[in-house]
């Protein structure tokens, strides 16, 4: 990917962007219910038509939409993407405290999954419709229909409950509490890319360069580990990027079964809460990092398959 490829991108990235703002602005510029309201029922007072009408015009709300979508807008741009009146807190302030342990989160989960789902994914293609091939399909199977939620569950009863070895609640801040969580997760991911690189050294294995290369006496490991594997790993990458842009924009449904204080949580707690400023600010967080990491999956292809610069 040349320099003008990127900067057309990053355009483009922004048309994006900007469409993503407006409909997260408009969405919740609909939705029901009224932010100054929810600001005093939340703190417990019981506010006044006169008090709302206040509050309104304190945070803008009382100017057309199009005039609070580009003082949004604006505001954005400098960082500031209001105040949570549910924590009462900074929503960038919020957003960057919760990546951290969404970061380590999706870092573990990644690791264990690439661990396992690697070397099973190649045992089972060389291995292709023999004894172990049927196994790891079988466990693959298995694993791609159980339910995070459900398999979370039952990693608590047997691990918290029952054993004791670990935390029930994650506080996201020691070793132990990012075990489970980062365990649900990379379970359902490892049956999918076993699957996945399975597929993809199979048809690598087929391929005319290899039969050349066996008929010139090239060892089967040198074929597997020097050509095969690496010509597989286009598509292993492009699902790679796509995983790790949602583990990062918050894995909600995981996290809260741990009480895992990420970005996903605090989502849900927005939701729940009808916090509009936080919920447009955890958007736009969430689509950028999809869309930076996109990108960069997109130039990592160059470095991965040299074929891809030759055609250039």
């Amino acid at each position: 990917m040349n320099k003008n490829t990127i900067i057309s991108r990053l355009l483009q990235m922004v048309i994006v962007l900007i469409g993503i703002s407006f409909l997260t602005f408009l969405l919740t510029y609909l939705s029901p219910g009224d932010p100054a309201r929810n600001i005093f029922t939340h703190s417990g007072i019981m506010p006044t038509t006169e008090m709302i009408e206040e509050m309104r015009k304190t945070l803008g709300l009382d100017k057309p939409f199009l005039t609070q979508y580009t003082n949004w807008i604006a505001n954005c741009l400098r960082g500031d993407f209001g105040q949570s009146f549910m924590l009462q807190k900074p929503v960038t302030e919020l957003l960057l405290d919760r990546l951290w342990p969404t970061l380590k989160l999706t870092l573990a989960s990644t690791i264990l999954m690439l661990l396992f789902a690697v070397p099973l994914g190649v045992i089972s293609a060389v291995h292709h419709n023999k004894p172990i091939d049927y196994l790891v399909r079988a466990v693959t199977f298995f694993g791609v229909s159980i339910p995070n939620f459900w398999f979370g569950l039952m990693l608590i009863l047997v691990f918290c409950v029952k054993l004791r070895f670990l935390p029930v609640v994650s506080s996201g801040g020691d070793f132990k509490s990012l075990i489970l969580p980062a365990v649900t997760l990379a379970v359902a991911m490892t049956a999918k890319y076993t699957r996945q690189v399975r597929t993809a050294v199979l048809e690598e294995l087929h391929s005319d360069y290899v039969i050349g290369a066996r008929a010139r006496g090239v060892s089967e490991n040198k074929i597997l580990w020097g050509n095969v594997l690496p010509n597989s790993l286009l598509p292993l990458i492009t699902m790679l990027g796509l995983s790790v842009g949602s583990l990062l924009g918050g894995t909600s449904v995981v996290e809260i079964i741990f009480s895992y204080p990420g970005l996903g949580n605090l989502a849900v707690s927005a939701i729940m809460s009808a916090d509009y400023f936080l919920l447009q600010g955890y958007v736009l967080w969430v689509s950028v990092i999809y869309m930076m990491i996109n990108l960069l999956v997109d130039i990592s292809y160059n470095y991965v398959d040299p074929r891809l610069r030759l055609r250039r």
